[in-house]
């Protein structure tokens, strides 16, 4: 299957994201329980205009990120896995499983509690952090698996994006959401009548953050607006949404992401963490990472095939697909973003970050290790033929 150049962009530049995620967390983990921690976690809670910074750095920077997976979005839907019905179906069925069975264990460990509001946070996927694992397994990785697992994780963003508006909104303030989706409109406009200039673009994106901000829906919602409203052409390279994307590509894989790491994987372990392990939301967690995801993607899609709703690839047989969905279940940079919008007391979002961690560790660890065997069957098999 042949991968096109920005695709293979897109993948190159998720999986040294993932690698460097993974360095920033290190770093992060190791400053916030040494000596430094009191300076450390005083840094991320400097005030800049009546905010924080950790503040303007997942209300902000996080919104350029969404545009970027927006963006990925869009070109998916036109002209990648996502163009034909054939194509999109079995990723948006594997990962609809990868969101409702993860939910719905969260949601039985902690129904009728005050942490049931947690119940999207395992329903979430880390794209840098799943192709960055992926990555390691080298030149045996099919393409298509490759192609499913990053469908898949642009998918499972979107759905979280989609559970952040509908279900992680506070008072709406009217006005500013109606500002919001008119600047909206007008670059629909714009669009329409082929304005290609990035500029207005831009400066319309700002003021609908702005505005989103302040409207009681989180403001990275922004970004997917205005990602569907930059002009897509013909998806070539010299297209505003190729041009955008491209650019986007490292910013965000080496600054955004890793800033975004550093501020919220500040976690302090304190002396009976382990215990915090058995209470009802770490378990709703980790069983909906952990359990609920590779479940929920592997038997959606394998039911969806053996009823002729779907079909799997030639070069994938049902290991890989449960292979990919552990690593669906390293939640990260997105469960910890979910996390912070689901509550407001401290020691349970340390919790929860801590438990996050865990699962999505364990659960990259185990789908690099389905899928180094499988992999490596496969490829001896075709030696064989």
């Amino acid at each position: 299957m042949k991968l096109t150049k920005l695709f293979h962009d897109f993948f190159q530049s998720e999986k040294s994201s993932g690698l460097a995620l993974m360095a920033c967390t290190v770093i992060s983990l190791v400053l916030a329980n040494s000596g430094l921690r009191d300076g450390y976690l005083a840094f991320w809670d400097y005030h800049i205009f009546e905010h924080t910074l950790s503040h303007w750095i997942n209300d902000g920077l996080m919104a350029i990120f969404f545009l970027l997976v927006g963006l990925e979005l869009e070109r998916e839907v036109y002209i990648g896995e996502l163009s034909s019905l054939r194509h999109a179906l079995l990723p948006v069925v594997a990962a609809l499983g990868g969101m409702l069975v993860p939910a719905g264990f969260h949601f039985v460990f902690n129904h009728g509690t005050d942490t049931q509001a947690g119940a999207g946070i395992p329903m979430a996927t880390d794209i840098a952090f799943a192709l960055a694992v992926l990555s390691l397994l080298g030149n045996r990785v099919p393409a298509s698996l490759k192609i499913f697992l990053t469908a898949l994780a642009v998918i499972d963003d979107l759905g979280a994006i989609l559970v952040i508006a509908i279900f992680y909104t506070g008072t709406l303030v009217w006005m500013n959401l109606l500002v919001s989706l008119a600047v909206f409109g007008v670059l629909l406009i714009l669009n329409r009548l082929k304005v290609r200039n990035l500029i207005p673009y831009l400066a319309g994106g700002i003021v609908m953050w702005y505005f989103m901000l302040h409207s009681g829906i989180h403001a990275t919602i922004s970004g997917v607006l205005l990602a569907f409203a930059i002009p897509f052409g013909n998806g070539d390279e010299k297209s505003t949404s190729y041009i955008l994307q491209h650019f986007l590509h490292k910013p965000v894989a080496f600054f955004i992401l890793p800033v975004f790491a550093l501020a919220n994987t500040a976690v302090t372990l304190p002396a009976d963490w382990v215990h915090s392990l058995v209470e009802a939301n770490s378990l709703g967690i980790f069983f909906g990472l952990f359990v609920g995801k590779p479940l929920g993607i592997s038997v959606f899609s394998y039911v969806s095939a053996r009823l002729k709703l779907t079909r799997l690839p030639d070069d994938l047989v049902i290991g890989h697909v449960i292979g990919a969905g552990f690593l669906g279940g390293i939640g990260f940079t997105m469960s910890i973003f979910i996390t912070l919008l689901a509550f407001q007391d401290p020691h349970l979002i340390n919790e929860s970050k801590i438990v996050i961690l865990l699962s999505s560790v364990i659960a990259g660890i185990t789908g690099f290790l389905l899928l180094q065997m499988f992999c490596r069957t496969a490829l001896a098999g075709a030696n064989d033929e």
